[in-house]
């Protein structure tokens, strides 16, 4: 059986690996624990961090804060989203708003959030700005993407409200709603994980990064840092697999 390289997975896989010796040449280049440790040791120390008693506490808690934080800028961003799709005025009162929420620089955010809030509530804070700008922006434009002929003319032959939202307009803005939460996602756990970095609540990833690195466990700094990319690839997945079970009409 011969195996096409043109594969989207076996080029994915050739990525990875690069990138693997990429790190190996300048482990090897540089010749220090201390500035660039060799990839199998770090994938030991992942091990070891797996196996710790206090493993599923970090990361757990660090988990509940993204789960937190997306849920509130996703109620947030659905509720505003619809509203300034369906009124050009509100549209147009809500857009400077999303702009500076937007433009406004990350660490700002946590400064302020570092006065107003307990260490614990800062991530989940940020996490909530950051996020919800790109999804109340992706309703706004899935809402302007409806075919309005197509509702005047459901709307002639008298077909029912619940209907046309259920079958024009749902399905219409749905992958702006998927494009939108993944796009949230993956800069929203970034968002945490510095927040963590800064506030330093008692459990979070981000916590445990900023003491390795007072340590210069860099090994372990990059270790957390490749058990965050996984949780944040697996709710990027638990995303894509919720538009295919969800989005039924592209069938």
């Amino acid at each position: 059986m011969k195996i096409s390289f043109t594969n989207k997975k076996h080029i994915g896989a050739a990525s990875v690996v690069f990138m693997l010796l990429i790190w190996k040449l300048a482990a090897m280049y540089f010749d220090s624990d201390f500035v660039v440790p060799h990839p199998e040791k770090t994938f030991i120390t992942a091990v070891k961090l797996f196996a710790d008693a206090g493993f599923l506490k970090i990361a757990g808690t660090t988990i509940l804060r993204g789960i937190f934080g997306f849920a509130l800028s996703f109620i947030l961003g659905m509720a505003f989203g619809i509203l300034a799709g369906i009124s050009a005025s509100f549209n147009a009162f809500l857009r400077p708003i999303l702009v500076t929420i937007r433009s406004v620089p990350v660490i700002a955010l946590i400064l302020l959030a570092l006065i107003w809030l307990s260490p614990g509530s800062v991530p989940v804070f940020i996490a909530m700005l950051t996020m919800f700008p790109f999804i109340c922006t992706n309703v706004i434009d899935g809402i302007n993407s409806v075919d309005t002929s197509l509702v005047e003319m459901a709307r002639f032959y008298k077909v029912g409200h619940n209907r046309i939202i259920s079958e024009v307009y749902i399905p219409a803005i749905m992958p702006f709603i998927i494009s939108g939460a993944s796009s949230a996602m993956g800069i929203g756990w970034r968002a945490i994980i510095i927040g963590e970095v800064l506030s330093q609540p008692t459990y979070g990833i981000g916590t445990v990064m900023q003491a390795a690195q007072t340590f210069l466990n860099v090994d372990a700094v990059i270790a957390w840092t490749i058990i965050a990319v996984a949780i944040s690839y697996v709710f990027e997945k638990l995303i894509r697999w919720s538009e295919r079970k969800i989005v039924t009409w592209k069938k």
